[in-house]
């Protein structure tokens, strides 16, 4: 059963059919999913369907609405992670491509969450566009007291890479990998076994042969087909170890979830 590692199932791409979404999850074989926030109303929204449907969820800010960020929204933040059902920060972190927030809001915000989360000894899911040297920066700050790192949707340069492996970062891919311009094949196939994590980030990005549709957590599976290929792996291994890293990386919350009697 696999894991989509990052979806944002709160959004609104999903009030017509989510229950249907969510089905048709189950029968491609996706065990469980993480419904990501990136607000703080997204980070009620993503625990309230964590519980609906029993998968997990993420509280945080992402770097677009970082200047958002106060004293109550940290205090929020910090208690939405508390919740069992909470397995992560984020999705946080750093876009200088957009420059939706001033980019000393969203270090500040990212700092921010990254000390939550080694605080409260919580895996974090990392944001990364155009801003390499101050999101390597403060990887190599945190890197070590924070459980685990998850550079979701990966597809940064040569020296994010590198920071990456430094700190031991899972390596989040999403259905970027399966479009024709795709040309980080060698980030795959050197990422470390027990490092690779694969996501939808849906409904954003869905994989050929889906492209130009909205994204959701069933179309996971071609992206795990086409890592596995890349890593010249046999599906069903690599997605028994893409599921171990999930379970590894975010907590035993997945095994138990993925493993209820039905």
């Amino acid at each position: 059963m696999l894991v989509d590692t990052h979806c944002h199932l709160a959004d609104t791409a999903f009030e017509p059919d989510r229950e249907e979404v969510v089905r048709r999850a189950g029968a491609a074989g996706v065990g469980h999913v993480i419904v990501i926030a990136d607000s703080l109303e997204s980070t009620q929204r993503a625990a309230a369907l964590a519980y609906a449907f029993d998968f997990s969820a993420t509280a945080g800010v992402h770097p677009h609405v970082a200047s958002t960020w106060s004293p109550d929204t940290a205090a929020r933040v910090e208690a939405a992670l508390q919740d069992p059902a909470v397995v992560a920060a984020g999705e946080t972190g750093l876009d200088y491509h957009y420059d939706h927030s001033p980019r000393a809001d969203q270090r500040r915000a990212f700092e921010a969450q990254l000390a939550l989360a080694a605080r409260l000894r919580k895996p974090v899911v990392v944001h990364a566009r155009d801003a390499d040297d101050d999101l390597c920066a403060m990887l190599a700050t945190f890197a070590t007291s924070i459980p685990a790192v998850v550079l979701h949707s990966f597809s940064s340069g040569a020296s994010v890479f590198a920071a990456g492996m430094a700190a031991g970062a899972y390596f989040s891919f999403s259905g970027m990998v399966t479009f024709k311009n795709w040309r980080l094949q060698r980030c795959v196939t050197d990422v470390p076994p027990d490092r690779v994590l694969v996501e939808t980030d849906a409904p954003y990005l869905a994989p050929v042969p889906h492209r130009g549709r909205r994204n959701e957590p069933a179309f996971v599976v071609d992206i795990a087909a086409r890592v596995a290929e890349l890593r010249g792996e046999p599906f069903g291994a690599f997605a028994a170890r893409s599921t171990d890293n999930a379970v590894r990386c975010f907590g035993s919350r997945l095994h138990d979830l993925q493993h209820q009697p039905t």
